[in-house]
């Protein structure tokens, strides 16, 4: 039994991970923990099913390199590693230290983090290393460091159960952040008082519990909290000895707020609802002191995000409700590790231990502590124009670990695009076949979550431990072990590291050194944890930063009311409101808005691997009002293009009255390895925001028009397929099933011979147990494929988008034997028992579907969630199902009143 941490989003939940016994070494038990702050024993589904995603299947085991021609070949550590070393040393030598660029992740552990950001800008001298956290929390970093002089998040989760009030900007906390929502929703249960209101242009799962759903318009953020703070200050709710002996810039942020029309009236039209709806939000806000504004991509991801995160904070400063409990603004990261990747300066424009890059003392003081030859002396490139930079030749040699940018940054066929341009670019993954690494000389085999040993920090400031409890699988190795051996290959000392916690002892002394100075104090400070012992790291257990003497740990920050900057005050930064970049037009007249969906994480690399994880929205899709489907010439279920000026895609689309007029929304995971043409990012433009360098991912005009297709199939195999030339469908999705694999496809032009193109397909021309019906008079082909009684494969393929039930098929594949019903059904493309037919999954925990749903509703009169959780089991886990489980009896109500 290990305790460890979930390696997902930034809620940082503890896990018990147990594995098997001799009697079945691959049977992983995954349990939340309870003596973890975080969870308190929760798990939401994808934690849940971190033991389907720690399979070998598809692991890069070896070190791989690829000749000009794009051949690849196995080879050894210490020839892969030389292949780097020699090759960055030349170009370093042609071109500067500058040509050179790293591009990391928030997925790596702290103790990665730290040793690459050390020998990038410690040894080679540049600050050309940036991390895909840049695409989702950067604006907040932005907006921390102006307001309090260092980027901090000075609340913890409890916060969010003591306040009297919780505002969600931007934050489909329910989907995005289960746990921290149900601990959100355990606390409204004990106090029916407590009140929560939601702002975001979309209606989503987490407004379905909500008092009060605020639609505004996407990226009116600014005018909305501007329009808030003039409220308070008009009706005398401010702290003014607060703000007179504890903040700065006041008189400007109210000027500037007043400027841009401040006035309810114009703040409504700026935003999209109606006055007595903002009426009602700002009379809230300002009655209520325990308040915590909880903000996310939704505001960050924003050309204009860091003025988002300082209109929010404003209105916290100017009524002092921070540094106590049930107050103050909270940040929620993304990703498991955001937060430890900032401590140590894992931003192009920021060094280790809350240092700054451009400040001289600062980076005095860390080269000494390094004792380095060398320390960047600005700031290097941000994400989008570090890859701009690669792609103008700019940057020759490129380093890329635990992320896939040629899925998730925009204008993403400009990224692959500018890989295939590099001279040198090295993917270090658990993967060969990511759309990124697909594109590398050298690719390097890492760790995954269990392998690896380190920490990560949560959004709240937990530091908590990420522990190995499984072998290391072939030749993998840790992240900080590789950057390490090329350090030495360059000829760096102070890359003598062989354990993690003696990373993270220098890192946590890194913090202590000269903390107290002058001009150097930082609330960041761990030097408490320093001098740990290898058996003392194990030991260690989560606790909230800082922790400047050992044993102590910090809860919530500012209580003592001092800040960061140098007069020890926090600022009221002045916010003017500005449009997106892009305007909607005539060619592209609808706002494209990115995001997650419940059940998947990122680019789907780990959690597509995972059948429960991929049985909820099995498909790439595109939300939109039915009105404006009608207006584009779409339907509801039918394939779609969806184009900008940047690239196009093709969806499925989900007609919805929850999407706001004038828009649509696309889920960010797919990946060319788990569909034809769905990479999002494709489409995304590039602007981004000028201080924190975030893209603009919630606003990119885009077009909707009909992707028009022949026929549709859904086809099983036991191995994967091959799609190759003319003989490729038009669109296909692969959705990992237990034990089998899903394709979901269509097609142009008749396909003259289904049944040879079915047999060539899946490998079966010989195969002597192949059911036939061949095609009927409706035009539709049904085949399927047994050995032994054990169903192995089937295609079905029809002029009309109705197919079989695929929870039927799928419970088929589940069987070492099918009966002679299910030999009668698979030739009728139907179930003989409707029974078998429990459909499409709703709750993923416990593998419901909507139809078991329904009928527990209508046979048991069911009328509450709970009790549906008490028949069924759904809704009783992580929670995330239980607003379509509330739609479902909404639904079963409608029909029995008709």
């Amino acid at each position: 039994m290990t305790c460890t941490t979930c390696p997902y989003c930034g809620v940082g939940c503890g896990v018990i991970a147990t594995p098997g016994d001799e009697s079945a070494p691959n049977r992983l038990r995954i349990e939340g923990d309870p003596d973890h702050p975080a969870n308190q024993g929760r798990l939401c589904v994808k934690g849940a099913a971190l033991a389907e995603t720690v399979g070998l299947e598809g692991r890069l085991l070896r070190p791989l390199m690829r000749d000009d021609d794009g051949q690849a070949q196995t080879v050894s550590w210490d020839r892969a590693l030389d292949r780097v070393a020699t090759d960055m040393r030349r170009i370093i030598d042609q071109h500067g230290p500058e040509a050179v660029a790293f591009y990391v992740s928030g997925q790596l552990l702290t103790e990665d983090y730290y040793v690459v950001n050390k020998l990038v800008k410690g040894w080679l001298g540049t600050a050309n290393i940036d991390t895909n956290s840049r695409l989702c929390m950067s604006s907040a970093v932005a907006g921390h460091k102006r307001a309090f002089g260092e980027d901090l998040v000075g609340g913890n989760y409890q916060d969010l159960e003591e306040a009297d009030l919780v505002v969600l900007v931007g934050s489909n906390t329910a989907w995005c952040h289960p746990i921290v929502y149900q601990r959100l929703m355990q606390s409204r249960r004990e106090r029916p008082e407590k009140r929560i209101v939601v702002v975001d242009p979309r209606r989503t799962a987490t407004c379905e519990q909500a008092d009060m759903h605020l639609p505004v318009k996407a990226g009116s953020d600014v005018w909305l909290f501007n329009g808030l703070l003039t409220y308070l200050e008009e009706h005398g709710v401010v702290d003014t000895g607060f703000v007179a002996n504890h903040t700065g810039g006041a008189a400007e942020a109210l000027a500037v707020a007043r400027a841009d029309g401040g006035r309810l009236e114009a703040v409504a039209k700026a935003c999209g609802v109606p006055v007595a709806q903002l009426q009602a939000f700002y009379a809230l806000f300002a009655r209520t002191r325990k308040v915590v504004t909880v903000f996310s991509q939704g505001v960050n991801q924003s050309s204009s995000g860091t003025d988002k995160v300082n209109s929010i904070i404003n209105c916290h400063l100017f009524t002092g409700r921070l540094g106590e409990p049930g107050m103050g603004p909270f940040s929620i990261t993304g990703q498991p590790n955001a937060m430890g990747g900032r401590e140590v300066g894992g931003l192009a424009n920021t060094l280790a231990a809350h240092l700054e890059l451009d400040e001289p003392a600062h980076r005095q003081l860390v080269q000494e502590f390094w004792g380095s030859p060398s320390i960047a002396r600005e700031p290097g490139l941000k994400a989008v124009d570090l890859f701009d930079a690669v792609h103008d030749g700019r940057i020759k040699a490129l380093w890329v670990m635990a992320t896939n940018p040629v899925v998730s940054l925009p204008d993403a066929d400009r990224v692959r695009e500018a890989l295939r341009r590099c001279e040198l670019v090295v993917v270090s993954d658990l993967f060969a076949d990511t759309d990124t690494a697909a594109e590398a000389r050298v690719v390097l085999p890492a760790l995954g979550w269990g392998e690896k040993d380190g920490t990560v920090t949560n959004s709240e400031r937990c530091l908590s431990r990420q522990k190995a409890f499984l072998p290391s699988p072939g030749e993998a190795k840790p992240d900080w072990w590789a950057v390490s051996e090329v350090a030495r290959r360059l000829g760096f000392e102070g890359f003598g590291f062989e354990q993690p916690h003696q990373i993270f002892d220098e890192h946590a002394r890194l913090s202590a050194w000269r903390n107290d100075d002058d001009g150097m104090r930082r609330a960041f400070h761990i030097g408490g944890l320093a001098g740990l012992d290898a058996e003392g790291y194990d030991r260690l257990r989560p606790c909230q930063w800082p922790v400047p003497q050992a044993g102590e740990h910090t809860p919530r920050l500012f209580q003592d009311r001092r800040f960061f900057h140098g007069d020890g005050k926090a600022r009221l930064v002045p916010t003017a409101p500005r449009a997106p970049v892009n305007a909607v037009d005539d060619e592209f007249p609808l706002v494209l808005n990115t995001g997650r969906i419940r059940d998947q994480w990122h680019t789907m690399t780990r959690t597509g691997r995972a059948p429960r994880l991929a049985s909820h929205l099995p498909e790439p899709f595109v939300e939109m009002h039915p009105y404006e489907a009608m207006l584009c010439g779409v339907q509801d279920g039918a394939l779609v293009r969806v184009a900008s000026r940047w690239g196009a895609m093709v969806a499925r689309l989900r007609c919805t009255a929850d999407q706001p007029r004038r828009t649509v929304f696309v889920p960010i995971h797919w990946n060319d390895q788990r569909a034809s043409d769905a990479r999002v990012g494709a489409l995304v433009n590039p602007v981004v925001d000028p201080l924190s360098g975030e893209p603009e991912f919630k606003h990119t005009p885009v077009m909707v028009s009909p992707f028009p297709v022949d026929w549709h199939g859904v086809v099983y195999s036991r191995s994967p397929l091959q799609f190759e030339g003319s003989e490729a469908p038009a669109y296909w999705v692969c959705i990992q099933g237990d034990g089998f694999l899903r394709y979901e496809l269509a097609g142009r032009g008749r396909l003259e011979e289904p049944h040879q193109w079915s047999r060539s397909l899946l490998g079966f021309e010989q195969q002597p147990q192949w059911l036939e019906v061949g095609e009927d008079s409706a035009g539709d082909y049904r085949a399927a494929a047994l050995a032994e009684g054990r169903l192995l494969a089937c295609a079905y393929l029809s002029p009309r988008a109705e197919l079989p039930s695929r929870s039927w098929l799928n419970r088929l594949f589940g069987k070492e034997r099918v009966s002679e019903a299910d030999v009668v059904g698979l030739k009728l493309g139907r179930s003989v028992d409707p029974a078998d037919d429990v459909g499409a999954t709703v709750c993923s925990c416990f593998s419901v579907g909507r139809n078991t749903i329904l009928d527990a509703i209508r046979d048991n009169g069911l009328t509450s969630v709970e009790g549906v959780g008490r028949c069924v089991s759904a809704g009783t886990n992580c929670g995330s199902c239980q607003p379509e489980i509330r739609a479902l009896i909404e639904e079963a109500r409608l029909a029995e009143g008709a």
